[in-house]
């Protein structure tokens, strides 16, 4: 079984608006609501490539209803612990350029912490958890760390797609995947990332570090496989114009996993993964199983 978490979930108000004047009226010429979340993402992209999981996290007042009446429409199982305050709703402006304003999200309390980890207690060996985005302020940055270590002594494998301190502090707990993008993996070790050798130089670090499996998104210029037995180089699809950012990374780790479940093979994963993530790129939403079906075939793995 797949879980995904989704410490600080949102509902995402995409609005854009033509010509916007900062202090001025605007009107919007079209809007949607979807839930927001890089699990929640995993969970979505997950269910459309035909694999189930369970999203776990925390949800609040109308805000959260909203988020799991969504997923439920999806056919998508949700356990969400519920908090007193309302889930965050992030604003997201579309127009010439794009602007973003993110809501702050609920406060967590000791007891809301210690229910979650008691559902992770109950998790099997060999279930899946994908931790990712960001930790809301009223939960200490080692709460990844925690949950990576409770994982590792159940044999659950930690799929972990965070940053900074959060990210850091579950390496040595053995993570089975992570999935930085070449910023990312630069602010890991207050270095730049300029090509594929920089990328695969620091990323087998953190293979040293005690992460079994590495996927690092380089932009235009694909992404980097790595473990112990591989080192890993895919293109990225020519044919398609770049629609949509959000979402992207999640795809990846869902098309990953999904042929991880399916198959146990990092090669045909690693393929389905960087098609997921170029297809929600491609998209206006998140991607469709048919475009990634189609996408795939333009991807080539080679060794490096």
């Amino acid at each position: 079984m797949i879980y995904t978490c989704t410490l600080n979930p949102s509902i995402d108000y995409i609005a854009r608006v033509k010509d916007f004047k900062e202090g001025d009226l605007n009107r919007t010429e079209t809007a949607q609501m979807y839930p927001g979340g890089k699990g929640i993402n995993v969970s979505r992209v997950l269910k459309r490539l035909g694999i189930e999981s369970t999203a776990l996290g925390y949800t609040g007042g109308f805000t959260g209803e909203f988020i799991k009446d969504f997923l439920t429409n999806e056919t998508i199982t949700h356990d969400f612990i519920t908090v007193s305050d309302l889930t965050r709703i992030n604003v997201k402006l579309k127009s010439e350029k794009e602007t973003e304003i993110n809501g702050l999200g609920p406060s967590i309390s000791s007891s809301n912490q210690e229910e979650l980890l008691e559902k992770i207690n109950s998790m099997n060996e060999g279930d899946f958890l994908v931790l990712a985005g960001s930790i809301p302020p009223s939960i200490t940055e080692d709460f990844y760390g925690e949950i990576a270590e409770k994982c590792f002594e159940k044999g659950v494998k930690a799929v972990i797609d965070t940053a900074g301190t959060a990210l850091l502090k579950t390496f040595h707990h053995s993570p089975f995947l992570i999935k930085p993008n070449h910023h990312e993996l630069g602010d890991l070790f207050q270095t730049k990332i300029e090509s594929i050798e920089d990328a695969v130089f620091y990323g087998k670090k953190l293979l040293n570090e005690g992460v079994e499996n590495v996927i690092v998104s380089m932009a235009g210029e694909g992404a980097i496989f790595l473990n112990k037995q591989h080192a890993l180089l895919a293109n990225v699809p020519a044919a398609g114009t770049v629609k949509n950012s959000v979402g992207a990374g999640d795809s990846v780790v869902a098309g990953f996993l999904s042929q991880i479940i399916l198959h146990n093979d990092v090669q045909t994963a690693f393929k389905y993964g960087v098609a997921s993530g170029s297809a929600t790129a491609f998209s206006e939403d998140l991607c469709t199983k048919d475009l990634v079906e189609k996408l795939k075939n333009e991807i080539s793995i080679k060794e490096i």
